[in-house]
């Protein structure tokens, strides 16, 4: 079976062959974050968790299209707290 794990920032799917790691300062994969939210050792954003559930209703929404905007949003609001960037925050 194929192992798939979240991006700890913005919950997306990410599979080892898919490259979509984001980087340590080092250039090392960061295998908690992707590309999109952590590049260099650094978060590419400083938001709040309800402005990154905000930035990725749509996102999701258009990956899946028998999600409502509204599905979406409940579906992240109950996620998010579980991720690392946003259960040490208290976000």
């Amino acid at each position: 079976m194929e192992q798939v794990s979240f991006c700890q920032s913005c919950g997306m799917p990410m599979k080892a062959e898919d490259n979509l790691y984001g980087t340590n300062a080092d250039g090392s994969n960061n295998e908690d974050y992707c590309m999109y939210c952590f590049k260099e050792g650094a978060f590419t954003s400083d938001m709040s968790m309800e402005e990154m559930i905000e930035f990725c209703v749509p996102h999701m929404v258009s990956g899946n299209q028998e999600m409502t905007e509204a599905a979406a949003r409940a579906s992240m609001q109950a996620f998010f707290p579980r991720l690392k960037r946003w259960a040490k925050s208290g976000a």
